[in-house]
């Protein structure tokens, strides 16, 4: 019994990666945006305090504004630097701006604030005082997680 050879069709059944190519940078790009809008509400100057009682919250906070305390005793908010007195102007504009949403108020919003481990706890009573003064009422405060050693 003899065996020929089958011509081939010319038909090449190799598939096209340039669209999966695509797509996976698309998804990257994407991921990278996502990082870089989550490290905005971070500064690599706040040191947080450790804490064994430190969780992460079980779900993200409505309407969140984020309130950094440096060592220095000054506040960062949406990325500027400011005084006491500054952070009761810029917490105005932002209640101002919660109050303009129909959709929230400035007692749904939750306050983040991040102070840094060196920071003296009568500091964070104030800004917690003058948050309240312009009607704030939820508050989280941050802290790293520290593994309790035996």
């Amino acid at each position: 019994m003899r065996l020929t050879k089958r011509k081939s069709s010319g038909i090449s059944a190799e598939a096209d990666m340039t669209p999966m190519i695509d797509m996976t940078f698309q998804l990257i790009a994407f991921f990278m945006v996502l990082v870089n809008f989550s490290e905005a509400e971070q500064n690599e100057r706040i040191r947080l305090p450790a804490s064994e009682l430190a969780k992460p919250p079980d779900a993200p906070p409505e309407s969140p504004i984020t309130i950094q305390l440096t060592s220095q005793g000054t506040a960062i908010l949406g990325g500027q630097e400011l005084s006491l007195g500054g952070l009761d102007q810029a917490l105005l504009i932002e209640a101002q701006l919660l109050q303009s949403d129909s959709e929230s108020s400035v007692a749904d919003a939750t306050v983040i604030i991040r102070a840094d481990q060196e920071i003296k706890t009568g500091i964070v009573q104030e800004v917690i005082q003058v948050c309240q003064k312009r009607g704030f009422e939820r508050f989280a405060l941050r802290a790293k997680h520290e593994e309790r050693r035996t």
